[in-house]
């Protein structure tokens, strides 16, 4: 199976009596991704974690884990390590006495990892100092410093960054960059889209225990279609020939700057400022604006369908074209 994915998650279900948590989740993780799990509190985020770690049985659907499931074996979690949830540790023993008693229960050579793993996580000169003296943001470095002791080729983080200050945010995600350059593949969970944006090449967005998306950002923002701002000699007969125009769509006002419109494909775009000329409307500017993350996130987890409208949701403009 060396060549199965580090996650497959096929029809995910969890219910607690009346209350389904999760309701027929599919998700592919591949090895190299930094895939966010990303959703509202309360989506299900957490107890598909608990189900991928074999924390908690599936009501129904699977978990594999390299190709192996951990309701099963063991095995399964070989090379897989993560926490749900806050890591806990005992406040009255050191960073360091922490980890070598982890490591000790989880066998292997995990103790003469101790030191490098402290390295990784900026923890070094802190680890003899005791866990209730640390940080929120120390303790969650820990967190993953033990997780490393296992040398894991998957690790899973629930919400690693909440209750982090700006500067312990920033840590943090330099930390998972870090993590990831040395070849772990990390699902992250999380309610924050920056956190994403920045971190995750894939991902997945939850709504009521369900995926309502699960791609990258690119493909996307390419199927909510692609933003513009035009602005032209002759606004008013623009706007009429835009809505007249096959493929072009979301046609509105940007106030003192000029019309803003979706297109569904880059020749559509180009059909247009051909019946621009054709109008006498000669085109001045036009220039792709990215849909913003958070309204691409707010349309999927509210419910609300079709395409994102770019004149709702303006955007830093970029250099003309």
């Amino acid at each position: 199976m060396a060549d199965a994915a580090p996650i497959e998650v096929r029809s995910l279900v969890k219910r607690y009596g009346e209350i389904l948590a999760v309701d027929r989740v599919d998700l592919t993780v591949e090895a190299g991704d930094v895939f966010g799990y990303l959703g509202p509190n309360g989506a299900g985020k957490t107890t598909s974690l608990r189900m991928m770690l074999g924390l908690i049985r599936p009501t129904a659907g699977s978990v594999r884990l390299f190709g192996r499931d951990p309701q099963l074996t063991v095995h399964a979690l070989e090379g897989v390590a993560g926490f749900v949830e806050a890591p806990c540790f005992y406040p009255y023993l050191s960073g360091r006495q922490n980890l070598e008693l982890l490591a000790a229960l989880d066998g292997g050579d995990g103790t003469k990892l101790i030191d490098e793993v402290l390295h990784v996580v900026q923890l070094r000169d802190r680890a003899k100092d005791k866990v209730g003296g640390y940080s929120h943001g120390m303790k969650q470095r820990l967190g993953i410093a033990s997780a490393l002791l296992r040398r894991p080729r998957l690790l899973l983080l629930d919400e690693p960054a909440t209750g982090l200050d700006p500067a312990g945010m920033r840590d943090m995600r330099a930390l998972i960059r870090d993590l990831a350059e040395r070849g772990i593949t990390v699902l992250l969970s999380s309610h924050l889209l920056v956190e994403v944006e920045e971190l995750c090449n894939r991902f997945a967005i939850v709504r009521s225990g369900r995926v309502a998306y699960e791609g990258s950002l690119a493909d996307l923002r390419r199927e909510a279609g692609a933003g513009y701002l035009l602005r032209t000699t002759h606004d008013e007969r623009a706007r009429r020939v835009c809505l007249a125009q096959a493929g072009i769509e979301n046609v509105a006002d940007a106030p003192r700057e000029g019309l803003l419109f979706n297109a569904a494909e880059e020749q559509d775009v180009g059909e247009l400022t051909l019946a621009l000329a054709e109008s006498g409307a000669l085109v001045l500017e036009l220039t792709p604006r990215q849909v913003p993350l958070e309204d691409l996130f707010f349309r999927l987890t509210e419910g609300r369908s079709g395409r994102p409208d770019v004149a709702a949701t303006p955007a830093p403009v970029s250099e003309p074209v």
